[in-house]
């Protein structure tokens, strides 16, 4: 009796360690791993953004003077350091052109600090117009296309343009 009490423990213990151990050996826990952590380094960058472009960066959002002039120098095509300040960025339905840009944008930042959405171009510039936007991209077409021009207000957005290389 007590043989077999021993057994099934033993064939018990044996189990959940299997269960339990196997899962976690795999995602590396307790192992040391091997250093690298998905929220220090940014996934594979697709390209180098490129072509015209025009980005809206709210003020109000960024208050933060360094941050806001860390993130005028990436919109911009610079490298920049590790920023502690999650980003959301809104481009226009059927804006292809801008879509591809944030994405490049967004793959040369750690994964989910920068929160990409497609909105429909007029409620997206009426937002804008209202200041209820924290980033807005823009292909140089469609900004050209919807006056996006006249939208453009210094007191609480920052505008940063590039003509393509």
């Amino acid at each position: 009796m007590i043989k077999t009490i021993i057994r099934h423990i033993l064939i018990v213990s044996i189990a959940i360690l299997i269960l339990v151990g196997v899962p976690l050996h795999a995602a590396g826990f307790g192992l040391g791993g091997d250093g690298v952590d998905a929220i220090a380094t940014a996934s594979a960058i697709i390209d180098q953004p490129s072509g015209a472009y025009v980005v809206w960066i709210n003020r109000d959002y960024h208050p933060n003077e360094s941050n806001l002039s860390t993130w005028e120098a990436f919109f911009s095509g610079e490298e920049i350091g590790f920023l502690f300040e999650d980003i959301s960025c809104v481009v226009a339905d059927g804006d292809t052109s801008g879509m591809e840009l944030a994405r490049s944008f967004q793959s040369r930042l750690p994964e989910n600090q920068m929160k990409l959405r497609n909105e429909n171009v007029t409620l997206m510039l009426s937002k804008a117009k209202h200041c209820r936007f924290d980033i807005v991209l823009m292909s140089r077409e469609y900004y050209d296309m919807y006056g996006a021009d006249a939208l453009y207000n210094t007191d609480y957005m920052v505008e940063i343009r590039s003509d393509g290389k």
